[in-house]
């Protein structure tokens, strides 16, 4: 009789799948036994957006580490400002932040900076929450042991190399007398400036316009999906980056 695999080799087979869609070729035999230990070890999901791979390095993400605490039952976080070092007039930031695993625990303390000059261009404005954010990963990863950087603690990363041969089967795009960027052109920056894989994407404007193919869209479609991804970029792109997965997880079932 077959053995039925336990969870963590359900989710190990699962995440290699996924980041092989994913990834591809930018994919090595080391980041997949990173991997694979990663999911063993903490438990981390690719299609919930627990990990992302950049640059060729893995990173956990706030949302991983905050489910990684929930599954350990962690007791509670409290998080404070730092005075001595914050300045709002200056957009200056610093956060103490101390993560109890358990009523007895100590606590594990992190700390997390942030001012215009060490966060995304995505996200100036607000380096109040991200220094928070910065100082809840590093205690939480101190918690737990996990020596990966959180993507949240890096500040701006070059634009990841994609092929965009996916997004360019649009619908036929009339050139606009006004210089406003042709569909294709506007979707191709919106990929590069979020650093979106570019199949995901084209699945989901497919299921969004709800066509089969994108090509079967019309313009005003592709145009209402640009307009809704844009949005959701700047409101929550970690948010976004699990809807893109999903489309992963549904190619990786069937």
């Amino acid at each position: 009789m077959k053995r039925e695999k336990s969870p963590r080799q359900k989710l190990i087979a699962l995440n290699r799948r996924l980041a092989t869609r994913l990834w591809g070729a930018l994919l090595n035999q080391v980041h997949l036994s990173t991997l694979k230990e990663l999911s063993m070890q903490f438990g981390f999901s690719l299609a919930m957006g627990d990990v992302l791979l950049l640059e060729g390095r893995w990173y956990v993400t706030h949302g991983g580490l905050i489910r990684l605490a929930r599954r350990n039952r962690c007791t509670g976080i409290h998080v404070r400002p730092v005075s001595e070092f914050s300045d709002s007039a200056t957009q200056r930031w610093a956060f103490k932040a101390t993560v109890y695993k358990s009523p007895t625990c100590k606590g594990f303390v992190g700390h997390g900076d942030a001012d215009p000059s060490n966060v995304s261009a995505l996200v100036r404005g607000a380096e109040m929450r991200v220094a928070e954010t910065r100082a809840v990963n590093r205690a939480l990863r101190k918690a737990y042991g996990i020596g990966l950087c959180s993507v949240e603690e890096i500040g701006s990363l070059p634009a990841r190399s994609q092929p965009e041969a996916n997004v360019r089967k649009l619908p036929p795009q009339p050139a606009n007398g006004n210089g406003e960027p042709k569909l294709r052109d506007q979707l191709c920056l919106l990929i590069r400036q979020h650093r979106l894989d570019a199949a995901l994407v084209k699945q989901y404007a497919a299921d969004f316009c709800g066509t089969k193919d994108l090509r079967q869209a019309s313009r005003e479609q592709v145009a209402s999906f640009i307009k809704h991804i844009a949005e959701f970029a700047a409101r929550d792109r970690e948010e976004l980056l699990v809807k893109l997965n999903s489309f992963a997880q549904q190619a990786g079932a069937a």
